[in-house]
């Protein structure tokens, strides 16, 4: 990565640590409770002496967290959340740190596992035949001798959201995007793997299908094996 493109992304993030900080300072200063609407982000700007642009990302960022509510045409809330908690996540959300590639990889690893399982147990036929039609996409992807980093991924998120849990299924897509560029920066998917990966695939598939949650989960867990022993090499 070139120092310039470091150097934009840092000054990036301490731009919007700068907004998030003043918008505490806002919300404590005016003593603003759960339910109270904040200045628009026009006047925000003007406040801050920062692009409407930068304070839409600050937004959306304590938004996401839970922090915020934008609502339509209405403008954007404080969480119903206590002035303490508030001030206290605010502050971690100031700390945080990009996620690593092994990090990443750890939280996939411990919520696909749950996700076969719960894919087992609850799975709908229509959930069964998106599944399926993913599989398809990666093996029909392989077998042609493409990357599939993005069908491979495809496939986890079919089985995510066959789990029935819209929480799991949330984190799995927020962290996809950071770990298909990061797959390809690694090159973790080599043609070996991905023909092997194959086989995987349709065992997880199929015990899903046969509801047996136990073998799903195992499945899941083999296909990682070699995953996992990969991050654990990395220093």
């Amino acid at each position: 990565m070139k120092l310039e493109t470091l150097i934009v992304g840092d000054n990036h993030k301490k731009v919007q640590n700068s907004i998030i900080l003043k918008i505490k300072e806002l919300i404590n200063y005016k003593n603003l409770e759960p339910g109270d609407k904040l200045p628009s982000e026009r006047m925000l700007s003007e406040k801050f002496g920062v692009t409407r642009s930068n304070v839409r990302e600050a937004i959306q960022k304590l938004e996401f967290y839970g922090l915020l509510k934008s609502i339509p045409q209405s403008g954007t809330f404080v969480a119903n959340i206590g002035v303490v908690a508030m001030n206290g996540m605010i502050d971690d959300i100031l700390r945080l740190e990009p996620p690593d590639f092994k990090s990443l990889v750890e939280t996939r690893i411990v919520l696909e596992l749950k996700t076969a399982r719960c894919a087992a147990l609850r799975s709908s036929e229509e959930d069964l035949k998106r599944v399926k039609e993913a599989l398809d996409a990666y093996e029909e992807k392989v077998l042609s001798g493409k990357d599939a980093v993005q069908e491979d991924l495809l496939f986890h998120l079919a089985i995510a959201k066959a789990s029935g849990n819209s929480t799991i299924e949330m984190f799995m897509l927020s962290i996809t995007p950071q770990i298909i560029m990061d797959f390809e920066k690694h090159h973790v998917c080599d043609k070996k793997s991905a023909v092997i990966g194959i086989k995987e695939h349709s065992e997880i598939y199929e015990a899903i299908k046969k509801r047996d949650p136990d073998l799903a989960q195992q499945k899941m867990k083999d296909h990682f094996s070699q995953l996992y022993e990969y991050i654990n090499n990395i220093k």
